[in-house]
């Protein structure tokens, strides 16, 4: 990617060499995520320039930086999207390295996984249960990651809804039921096809964003990065719920009465993940176990595979095959 805004490119740029604490890393399969998206249309601002995208990657290690320790060539590891954080900040230092102020994010400041090799700090590399194919696995780096963070927000929430049915909330969904909690979920009106794979996913009820949830919401989970949805989902919460807003980017939320706030509804973002989110959602994913929908294209159709999801035709994940043969 040259600059931001321009379909992706396929070129050819020399396979990097690890540095001190890195591994390289042979890609097999790289998820392709709504933030993606938002890094090549250019509504996140100051990426690396070129970039190679991609913050959910699973591969092998071709060979150990100096320093690594815990890691052998050949093992299979995965990749999400906080790259690299200071360790120093008040924020890392108080178990709050998601909001570390100098973080690195692959795929938007390090080079990503829309390729065949990659280098990524071994300390933000996770190994991938054996439970998982390569592409099965791949959504679990950053719709798992972030849909198990945000689910962490609605606390001991019952009845949750979900806005915006893709990967994180099919993901997430499998979750929620597993511990007991009944799912809403809200698509684009009309979408009957999202509204069945969220049905067929373990949702309890699934319905369009215009129409109110057949029971009130003790918390909501918005993925989709529509801001007129956050005053629909205060709406339909009950009095002391949060209204979790899942994604990295979203349109401006439009104003709404005080009323639909009050008695004590909250809004709370999510802000990237941390290396204990990803020990946890990894551990538990196999028991539950998590299942992925995924839809595979080549490395070389990464545009293709960006516009299907940008047109709202995919149910699961989209997932680039990144072998070459």
């Amino acid at each position: 990617m040259e600059s931001s805004g321009r379909p992706l490119r396929v070129c050819d740029i020399p396979i990097p060499s690890p540095g001190v604490g890195e591994l390289l890393v042979q890609v097999t399969a790289c998820a392709v995520c709504r933030t993606d998206l938002h890094v090549v249309d250019g509504e996140l601002p100051n990426p690396k320039l070129p970039l190679v995208p991609g913050h959910e990657i699973v591969g092998r290690i071709e060979e150990l930086g100096e320093g690594i320790g815990n890691f052998q060539i050949g093992e299979r590891v995965g990749i999400p999207w906080l790259g690299w954080t200071c360790g120093e900040c008040k924020f890392c230092r108080s178990s709050q390295e998601n909001l570390c102020e100098r973080a690195r994010f692959t795929g938007y400041t390090i080079d990503g996984g829309y390729a065949e090799f990659t280098v990524a700090d071994a300390r933000f590399c996770f190994r991938i249960p054996d439970a998982y194919d390569d592409v099965a696995a791949a959504p679990l780096l950053c719709a798992g990651l972030i849909g198990y963070r945000s689910l962490r927000k609605t606390g001991n929430a019952q009845r949750i809804g979900i806005y915006g049915f893709g990967a994180a909330a099919h993901i997430v969904t499998q979750v929620a039921r597993h511990q007991g909690r009944k799912v809403f979920a809200f698509t684009r009106p009309g979408d009957a096809n999202a509204q069945s794979f969220a049905l067929r996913m373990g949702a309890e009820w699934a319905g369009g964003s215009d129409t109110p949830p057949p029971e009130r919401l003790d918390a909501a989970i918005i993925f989709a990065p529509a801001g007129d949805l956050v005053p629909a989902a205060l709406r339909a919460l009950e009095r002391g719920g949060v209204v979790v807003c899942g994604g990295i980017h979203m349109s401006d939320i439009p104003s709404f009465p005080y009323a639909d706030l009050w008695h004590e509804r909250h809004i709370c973002s999510v802000a990237n993940l941390t290396r204990r989110d990803a020990v946890e959602f990894l551990e538990m994913a196999p028991r539950i176990p998590v299942q992925t929908e995924t839809h595979v294209y080549p490395l070389a159709q990464a545009n293709e595979a960006l516009e299907a999801l940008r047109s709202g035709k995919l149910s699961g994940a989209a997932v680039l095959d990144c072998q070459f043969s």
